[in-house]
């Protein structure tokens, strides 16, 4: 805990670079903390990084509606509203706010008004007697029927929570901590120094003053590297360099540290999801889906399917997720290959999934088995069946599935 304590509130001085010197028996050192909001949370590189990975999966998800039965209704009046929610935001838009959103405040309130699906902000939310909730915005009461609260459930059953209140202090830490390293660096680096004076400085001494101004003018004038100034001092005057107070060793062993917990609050342990990135894209993201993008998904399909069919319909929303959409090319030809070889996909279909143009030839729309995938009592009829005519030795030929 020493670590945290010493870094979760660190603060760092900076004199204005001008204003300080202008009235040398003024001395005045600001303190510039970061404070957590809506306009900077997303400064953070890696919360900005995990809410990426996170929204882009519900952002690339296929929205449809289902039946009781779990057929596709195609041409249901939700899914034009769902497509093109209102004239200021696109799907795509919308449903990455919504998990952005979420993410951060814990809670976002979905309304569908007619025909248009909006995100109500500064929503106050209350149960009545009935434990029935109600909303307002500006004192306004919205109806029930046409907003849904969708809450990152954590104690309490009318609020959600998310980002902005469980990470707050470990979130306001690591800004602080990469503002000072980032304002050090696009400053090239920090320089100090200290004006020893063996008199007694006086306001009223003219002559000392106009010299402590000449001299701290001459110190200001070092703005690069390749500067030399010569500065004759008098008796009684030395110059000393300071050591910077910012330590970068200590502030990135703390970023280090706490950078990651910025993902658990999402969901994701940080260091499985990098290190299954790097080894294999495809459990990476698999991981990334089981832990955190899965329940939103769950979540969101309650509540739009309550907001646009209400709780007697058998009609439900669903969100589907194409796994493959984030897995490398060369994953996708491997997989696609042993689909068509275990009779999954059909020619067709894999040519589909890797990019390429359907063929719609009878052979291309058949299902297809390897030899060496049937049953062994099977096998020589099997063979009989699907090599007539052909060359016997070939070991890979498709029989076709009738």
């Amino acid at each position: 805990m020493g670590l945290r304590d010493r870094f979760s509130n660190f603060l760092y001085r900076q004199a204005e670079k001008r204003g300080w010197f202008e009235d040398i028996y003024s001395s005045t050192i600001r303190y510039g903390g970061r404070y957590v909001s809506d306009d900077n949370i997303l400064e953070s590189s890696d919360v900005y990084e995990l809410l990426q990975d996170i929204s882009n999966q519900i952002m690339l998800a296929e929205i449809v509606v289902e039946d009781l039965e779990g057929n596709e209704l195609r041409n249901d009046p939700a899914l034009a509203i769902i497509n093109r929610p209102n004239h200021y935001l696109t799907r795509s838009e919308f449903f990455k706010l919504m998990t952005n959103s979420y993410l951060l405040h814990g809670e976002v309130f979905p309304v569908l008004d007619a025909n248009q699906l909006h995100l109500a902000a500064n929503v106050y939310t209350e149960l009545d007697e009935r434990l029935i909730e109600h909303y307002k915005i500006g004192g306004t009461e919205i109806p029930a029927f046409m907003i849904r609260h969708i809450k990152n459930i954590g104690t309490d059953h009318l609020k959600g929570v998310g980002l902005l209140q469980l990470g707050k202090n470990t979130l306001e830490g690591v800004m602080s901590a990469e503002k000072v390293l980032t304002e050090k660096y696009s400053k090239g680096g920090l320089l100090a120094f200290l004006l020893k004076l063996d008199a007694h400085i006086n306001p009223q001494n003219g002559a000392q003053s106009k010299l402590i101004k000449a001299i701290l003018d001459q110190l200001e004038a070092i703005d690069e590297s390749r500067s030399v100034k010569m500065i004759p001092l008098g008796k009684g005057f030395a110059i000393d360099t300071m050591k910077s107070p910012i330590e970068d060793e200590k502030i990135l062993a703390y970023l280090n540290v706490y950078k990651k917990d910025l993902g658990k609050f999402l969901g994701v342990n940080v260091d499985t999801y990098i290190k299954l990135t790097i080894s294999d894209l495809e459990k990476a993201m698999m991981y990334l889906h089981n832990k955190a993008v899965k329940p939103i998904m769950k979540n969101f399909e309650d509540h739009l399917s309550l907001l646009f069919f209400g709780p007697k319909s058998g009609k439900r929303i669903k969100f589907k997720i194409n796994i493959l959409d984030f897995v490398p090319y060369s994953t996708k030809t491997n997989i696609a290959y042993n689909l068509v070889r275990t009779m999954v996909f059909t020619p067709d279909d894999s040519r589909e999934m890797l990019g390429a143009d359907r063929l719609n030839t009878p052979e291309a729309t058949k299902l297809y088995v390897s030899k060496d995938l049937i049953a062994g009592e099977d096998l020589r009829k099997a063979t009989d069946d699907s090599l007539k005519g052909g060359d016997g030795n070939d070991e890979e030929k498709g029989t076709e599935d009738n």
